[in-house]
């Protein structure tokens, strides 16, 4: 991807702009969506979003009885159906109901993840953020594609993170088999695989008209920071030692409503038809991370997020793992 594709469209939002006010002019009515992780923090408020403008909007749960607690308060067409990303197995039967059900799919949201947490193994035996985040929603969008690529103008947004800057994806050690685990080298190296994966699907779209995109929502105090101890978050100026938001997440976090913003302008706005595979932040494309800039650590993206070379490399490592699995 050249550095010239992401250049921002002056969308006309901003950081604190919230997933309504992004949809306020969008019609979703005949729409179908599917929201992974869409029954709890941004997933929660973009299923929200979506299914307030008219879109079917389908969560794939791994507790039926926490999702239906938390969409109680939902308006709209909005289902759920058994998923567990960590569980190929799961992830294949959840594909079949949909594709037997469905004709179309126009949106798909790959917003699940986990992040920072202790050393674990899913599937067979993937580091576990790489396996969740990354190689989870691989495997889903793929059983998917047939009903994307029938579907004129679909979309897939892929949730990455600021956190891609930690690092590269591994590539000699991808499942940390061989050095010691790090949780955020695994959380970086798995947001990364997000970006690269939009970029290497929306060449696989391109031919039935499709698109892909990878968001950084923002700072967000959401239940993705439940493996984070309060002495962490303090260390990292995210909490006060009372345990209460410091004065730097009140002024650059943002709230739930805030941080679905991105993700529904990603699968809706028409300022990103022609623009492929680019990564998103504040409700528009994102620009190249300048590293003169004093807000490098927190905006932009970094060139190995957004390398054409990369993306297909890790698209032949993924469907290699698939394959073995």
């Amino acid at each position: 991807m050249a550095v010239s594709d992401q250049v921002p469209t002056n969308s006309g939002f901003h950081a604190k702009s919230t997933a309504a006010e992004v949809l306020a002019d969008i019609d979703l009515t005949g729409k179908t969506a599917i929201v992974t992780g869409g029954y709890s923090g941004i997933g929660l408020e973009t299923v929200r979003a979506l299914a307030d403008k008219g879109a079917a909007v389908i969560v794939p749960v791994r507790s039926e009885t926490k999702a239906r607690e938390s969409l109680a308060s939902v308006e709209g067409h909005v289902r759920t159906a058994p998923m567990d990303l960590a569980d190929l197995g799961s992830v294949r039967r959840f594909a079949e109901t949909v594709t037997s059900d469905l004709q179309n799919l126009d949106l798909l949201i790959n917003n699940a993840g986990i992040m920072a947490c202790p050393e674990a193994r899913v599937g067979p035996g993937w580091e576990s953020q790489f396996g969740i985040c990354h190689m989870g929603h691989f495997a889903l969008t793929k059983l998917l594609l047939p009903l994307l690529e029938q579907t004129p103008g679909a979309r897939v947004v892929a949730l990455s993170s600021t956190a891609h800057k930690i690092c590269d994806v591994q590539w000699d050690d991808i499942q940390f088999e061989k050095t010691d685990y790090d949780k955020w080298q695994a959380y970086g190296q798995a947001k990364t695989a997000n970006a690269l994966f939009a970029n290497a699907l929306s060449r696989r779209l391109a031919e039935t008209g499709g698109l892909a995109f990878s968001v950084h929502p923002g700072g967000i105090f959401t239940p993705l920071q439940r493996h984070l101890p309060k002495e962490e978050m303090i260390a990292l100026g995210w909490l006060n030692e009372d345990g209460e938001p410091s004065e730097l997440a009140k002024e650059g976090f943002k709230t739930p409503e805030q941080g679905a913003s991105t993700t529904v302008w990603a699968a809706t706005s028409p300022k990103l038809v022609g623009k492929p595979g680019v990564y998103c932040e504040d409700a528009d494309i994102a620009a190249p991370t300048d590293p003169n800039s004093p807000t490098a650590r927190y905006f932009g993206v970094n060139a190995h997020a957004r390398d054409d070379a990369s993306a297909e490399k890790l698209w032949e490592i993924s469907e290699r793992l698939l394959q073995e699995a």
